[in-house]
């Protein structure tokens, strides 16, 4: 009899070490959604720790896309042809905002002649989450409806749930997602600590948007946009108007002189009754290891 209970006895101290390895935290389920699979993506939800912006704190999290070889997915731009993700944070509890932040894009061609924006492979979405009350638990939850384009293009939906907490263990993650997040600087300053946008040899010290203005054209205005970049760096720019209903065509590089690049587009696919004199258009400039976003006000 005495056999028996100490062999019961062994098989429940054993048991916690069956359910969970040593290294692998019980509480892990719990900082990632299980992953929404479908047909050539899948997408979950993951939990970060709670942060401050100045004296406001939020819970971060991040929504995760992974996408097979040759797929790719929108930004908050979808350029020339496809459609933005959708949010609806509405079935949460105890959520009393979120912000969406969006990594810095990438052009590709759309395969009808022009060229879309938006993220191949794998992407993350940093979310800050603001809570209603900090003593109560916060159960998460998006409803979310992407478009995904190969030589098709699929529209997808996901429901994804997850509980968050104070502690989630996804935080490096989702703080190295933020880190590709293009940093909000003014006209002619770079994101780095040194604000100037060129060195004491008169290059360019850092990625940054030096001048915009406006030229009279035929049928259409144009926006010539100077950016400064370090030699050998790959840039890349894009135009949003100051509502989403705003449909501007992508800028092209049209000249370069030393570091700066010339960029201009037509200020074309304007809703009804809307006028580009005053209007506040945000720039984001793209480079292999930076990106930055200014308000240039059109005058």
């Amino acid at each position: 009899m005495k056999s028996s209970q100490n062999f019961r006895l062994a098989v429940l101290m054993l048991a916690p070490a069956l359910i969970c390895p040593r290294g692998v935290p019980a509480a892990r389920a719990q900082d990632a959604s299980d992953w929404d699979a479908q047909v050539h993506t899948q997408s979950r939800l993951i939990a970060g720790a709670t942060n401050k912006n100045g004296a406001a704190a939020f819970l971060h999290a991040g929504i995760e896309i992974k996408l097979e070889p040759g797929w790719k997915t929108y930004w908050r731009d979808p350029g020339d042809s496809g459609a933005p993700p959708t949010f609806d944070f509405s079935g949460s509890e105890n959520v009393k905002s979120v912000n969406v932040l969006w990594p810095a894009p990438e052009r590709f061609p759309d395969g009808a002649g022009g060229y879309s924006i938006g993220y191949v492979d794998h992407v993350i979405l940093p979310l800050r989450v603001v809570v209603q009350d900090t003593a109560k638990q916060t159960l998460f939850q998006v409803k979310l409806g992407y478009d995904i384009c190969s030589n098709i293009c699929i529209p997808v939906e996901a429901n994804l749930k997850l509980p968050l907490r104070s502690d989630g263990a996804e935080e490096a993650t989702i703080e190295k997602a933020e880190i590709r997040v293009p940093r909000r600087v003014a006209l002619g300053q770079t994101s780095g600590k040194n604000a100037s946008p060129r060195d004491a040899n008169g290059q360019a010290a850092g990625l940054a948007i030096l001048a915009v203005r406006r030229q009279p054209g035929d049928a259409h205005d144009r926006v010539i946009v100077d950016v400064a970049a370090p030699a050998g760096k790959t840039v890349d720019l894009f135009a949003e108007g100051p509502t989403s209903d705003w449909a501007l065509p992508l800028p092209e590089q049209t000249a370069t002189h030393g570091t700066v690049r010339q960029f201009a587009f037509d200020l074309d696919g304007l809703p009804p009754d809307a006028h580009a004199e005053g209007a506040i258009l945000t720039l984001t400039a793209v480079s292999e290891d930076d990106a930055i976003e200014v308000a240039a006000h059109l005058d």
